[in-house]
């Protein structure tokens, strides 16, 4: 996400902080050289021309200039500008004060409206929320049985839409069964075009004018860059959307689309696509993707990823095996399956500050041969050897390799991983300090 964009800004930002003293010569190099990073990342002119003048306009300020930290300062002032650019704060849905809450979903063939139907549904259940699932294109082959095989997939309920119906009828019809039903959101996926036209746009707004939904969301393919902003613009004010989801951020290298789309239309991001599973969708948090962007981490999203995954009494038995030094191999190939849980490894890195470099030397990834390996190898000891694996000797080892049919060396390699994840854990939990050193990533990579 936002890689090429964020290794630009790193490198601008890397020869402001490397400078004792800034002269106002220095602010407009960088106001330059950041105007020049940003249009090259496909973000709307006019955009640019503000943002980078409200940095110069503050950057510029005798409290900079005279600061112990003048390039740390510059540094703090884009991250509140980008902060602001995207919004601000996070702007949540407008629920119905009487159930159901609808929520509309429009945008272009191909944006993804479909699969985002459905990842706004799961995201909404595990809030709480019963959500039914609505599919009003009866004019692309096969789109409602897309719209089934996707809420079969999420066991969620989807209306028995028919394509010897009006688009309008299905609305009306959806909304008495969710009421009826007890469903308290229904999320409808419209009919989408090539392009924009006439005839789409009057079939929308027939719809609002007929459901008076709360919220109508845009779905955006961020890829698409300025085309999805000319989009949005056309959209709004066409349909007056209330808001819009970003797909297909996590393939998003440039982030011309994030970073405009807000200040262009004056509608929020409500929410961002970060991968293909059905469970990649997360709340648009204007100031931690301002961190990410700038390659500063988003550690507040790694928690709530972490708090979702993990088991509040497995961590406090994890952190109680710690304490008394009962973390064994079991526990270990328990932690690995958890972690790859949380999303793709590249992802994770980037959420951590300072370790989204790591990619830098390749591609990082869990390999699922070598995961399977490492659940052979630990399956292959005694009970005794897990619980305890100091006592793992060489002939045990080659015991071990024997039986899951590997090689010395790989039992030695789990071996190693496993005490650097031990140590890890350890730091972690504030039982034992490394000098600030954090130990290498223990997880079955590949690059």
């Amino acid at each position: 996400m936002f890689e090429s964009l964020t290794d630009k800004l790193q490198q601008v930002f890397r020869r402001l902080t490397s400078k004792g003293r800034l002269s106002e010569r220095d602010v407009e190099e960088a106001c330059r050289e950041l105007r020049l990073v940003l249009l090259e990342a496909d973000v709307n002119y006019k955009v640019v021309k503000d943002f980078v003048a409200r940095i110069k306009e503050r950057a510029v300020g005798q409290e900079v200039m005279q600061s112990l930290t003048p390039g740390q300062q510059v540094v703090k002032i884009v991250n509140e500008e980008m902060v602001a650019l995207l919004g601000g704060e996070e702007v949540s849905i407008a629920f119905a004060s009487k159930p159901p809450t609808t929520i509309m979903l429009a945008g272009l063939q191909g944006s993804g409206k479909t699969t985002t139907a459905g990842k706004l549904g799961n995201l909404f259940r595990g809030q709480g929320h019963r959500p039914l699932l609505v599919a009003t294109d009866i004019y692309r082959p096969a789109a409602i049985r897309q719209l089934e095989v996707v809420g079969e997939q999420l066991e969620l309920p989807v209306f028995p839409a028919s394509t010897e119906q009006k688009p309008v009828a299905i609305a009306r019809e959806s909304l008495k069964q969710a009421a009826k039903d007890g469903q308290d959101l229904v999320i409808l996926d419209t009919a989408g075009r090539l392009h924009i036209d006439q005839e789409m746009m009057a079939e929308l707004v027939k719809m609002k004018q007929a459901i008076s939904p709360q919220e109508i969301l845009l779905v955006l393919d961020a890829m698409t860059g300025q085309d999805a902003v000319n989009s949005a613009t056309e959209f709004d004010q066409a349909l007056g959307i209330t808001g819009f989801i970003l797909a297909k951020l996590d393939g998003d290298a440039r982030g011309g689309a994030a970073l405009s789309v807000r200040a262009v239309t004056g509608k929020p991001i409500k929410f961002v696509g970060v991968g293909e599973k059905l469970d990649a969708l997360e709340a648009f948090h204007p100031d931690r993707m301002a961190s990410r962007i700038l390659g500063m981490g988003d550690v507040l999203s790694l928690i709530e990823k972490a708090e979702a995954t993990f088991d509040e009494e497995q961590t406090e038995e994890l952190e109680r095996k710690l304490r008394r030094d009962e973390f064994g191999l079991d526990d270990f190939l328990e932690q690995i399956q958890q972690v790859t849980k949380l999303g793709p490894l590249d992802q994770l890195l980037d959420m951590i500050p300072g370790l989204g470099a790591l990619k830098k030397k390749g591609p990082v990834e869990v390999d699922p041969a070598r995961l399977a390996q490492m659940e052979a190898i630990i399956k292959s000891m005694t009970k005794e050897e897990r619980r305890h694996p100091g006592m793992i000797d060489g002939s045990r080892k080659r015991r071990i390799a024997r039986g899951s049919g590997t090689r010395v060396q790989m039992v030695n390699q789990l071996l190693s991983q496993f005490k650097q994840m031990k140590a890890m854990f350890a730091q972690l939990t504030g039982m034992e300090r490394s000098g600030g050193k954090m130990p290498d990533f223990p997880f079955p990579i590949q690059r």
